[in-house]
């Protein structure tokens, strides 16, 4: 398994240096931008298991990159720490409403901040592992956006991607509709229903040729379930 990747955005090159050195002692591996703007051009090619973001940036803020990648399909589901020498609770609940999931106040130990990634890591559902692997060989890379069964790469579309992602770090519960588009979509995606059952559909498709579209388990009144075992059915 790879190592996960976390994006700083600092743009004070002493800290982005001294936080790109402590994340790799402990096994991260670091992607640097000193500003939204240079963020915005990595994430285009990388899709990091959490982002460090500084509130105060050049041009565009911490707090206003932070609500432009949460109306982003493809990068609204990225953990964001929130680092910044404002400590009182509005900045805090500002921060928190524009969708960062954790805020950590300079200065901090190193100690602390490990601590709080993991922490945010875990709650994301993959301790940040950039490979995710379900039964029959199926894998997904978070580093390259693949999908793999075997040897075949298999083909789908951004949302299906983050459906299957979502089943795959939480097998076995039952999710309704409703659930799912709040957890997938997330909760300010005005969209109906059915519209889950459309994804649903097109992510069993991509994933048809290989046997895993059995994976996915309709639960009649309920919703859906990603099962840990292929079945004949």
């Amino acid at each position: 398994m790879s190592e996960p990747k976390i994006l700083v955005v600092e743009d004070e090159a002493p800290v982005r240096a001294l936080l790109g050195v402590t994340l790799e002692a402990d096994g991260f591996q670091v992607l640097e931008a000193a500003d939204a703007e240079e963020a915005e051009s990595l994430l285009e090619g990388d899709l990091p298991a959490l982002i460090l973001l500084d509130w105060m940036l050049p041009r565009t803020s911490g707090l206003e990159f932070t609500r432009r990648l949460r109306k982003d399909e493809m990068l609204r589901e990225v953990p964001i720490i929130m680092l910044t020498a404002r400590g009182e609770e509005e900045y805090k609940v500002a921060g928190l409403e524009a969708g960062v999931d954790d805020y950590v106040t300079k200065p901090f130990s190193t100690r602390e901040l490990l601590a709080r990634i993991r922490a945010v890591l875990r709650r994301a559902g993959s301790d940040g592992a950039d490979i995710i692997e379900a039964p029959g060989d199926l894998r997904i890379d978070l580093a390259r956006h693949a999908v793999t069964a075997g040897d075949m790469v298999l083909t789908m579309g951004p949302t299906e991607f983050r459906l299957l992602h979502f089943f795959m770090t939480h097998p076995e519960r039952v999710y309704s509709r409703d659930q799912l588009l709040d957890r997938v979509w997330g909760r300010n995606a005005y969209i109906e229903e059915r519209t889950v059952d459309v994804h649903i559909r097109r992510l069993r498709k991509a994933m048809e040729t290989t046997g895993h579209d059995r994976l996915i388990q309709t639960v009649r009144g309920v919703g859906y379930r990603f099962s840990a075992q292929l079945t004949t059915a």
